[in-house]
């Protein structure tokens, strides 16, 4: 009887199951170093936190500055009728903030995502300048989510450095309104033109600015609207600036 029953199989299944756990292991270890990407099928989009910045310049309203460096769970931003002010936005034109996804695979970003997840029920935490700095600053280029968090850090960064080096700021909003291509980057596209006409006239650099609101045009037609388009009133702010431009006049900024 006992010849019927075939040990070599269940020794190979035994083996297989035994090499998938210590697959899994390894595979979590390296995901908690941030050498490899987690992908969770319940989430393509690759973002573990959302960050709310906002320039650092007197025409942000205290409502606004207030949030600048707040970070969101995906899950937070997802609710109905999500804000990331504790309060209406006091300028009659809204403030220039943004609210910038990142999958963070970094050491300083994974320390942002652990201290997010062990607050689940607020769902968001504070970081200071110094701390965005920090975040923005670390070795992102070498994580894993280097690719899909470029555009996000670029953004980031022009936000943080706008006072501190304003041609750093220029670059790279130039940069994101070149390369910004993907759905998930349509958020931070049209606040990423507004800020480099802005800085651009402030720099004296007419003919660069004049050129970034005709580019801006052509990517959003007036005939045209959606979800993440500019509003009425940001589309006046960039005409003006445009006339303003075209009699070479100087004018007066608002961001």
């Amino acid at each position: 009887m006992m010849n019927n029953f075939v040990f070599p199989d269940l020794t190979l299944y035994l083996v297989a199951i035994l090499g998938l756990l210590v697959i899994w292991q390894y595979y979590k270890m390296q995901v908690m170093t941030g050498r490899i990407l987690a992908v969770d099928i319940f989430d393509r989009s690759g973002i573990r936190m959302y960050l709310y910045v906002t320039p650092d310049d007197s025409h942000v309203c205290d409502i606004c500055a207030q949030a600048n460096g707040r970070v969101y769970l995906p899950s937070k931003v997802a609710r109905r009728n999500f804000s990331p002010l504790d309060g209406q936005c006091q300028r009659s034109m809204p403030c220039p903030g943004v609210l910038v996804g990142l999958y963070g695979g970094w050491l300083e970003a994974r320390g942002v995502v652990e201290r997010l997840r062990a607050n689940p029920k607020d769902g968001s935490v504070q970081l200071s300048p110094e701390q965005l700095r920090g975040v923005v600053g670390g070795s992102w280029e070498r994580s894993v989510s280097a690719e899909t968090d470029r555009l996000s850090i670029f953004m980031l960064e022009a936000m943080s450095y706008e006072k501190i080096n304003q041609d750093v700021a220029i670059g790279n909003y130039g940069y994101v309104v070149v390369h910004a291509k993907e759905i998930r980057h349509l958020m931070i596209l049209v606040p990423a033109y507004l800020r480099l006409t802005y800085l651009l006239v402030q720099a004296g650099r007419g003919m660069e600015a004049l050129a970034a609101t005709e580019q801006f045009e052509i990517r959003f037609p007036p005939t045209k609207t959606g979800k993440h388009f500019p509003s009425k009133g940001q589309r006046d702010l960039m005409k003006r600036r445009e006339e303003q431009l075209l009699k070479g006049h100087p004018m007066k900024q608002s961001a």
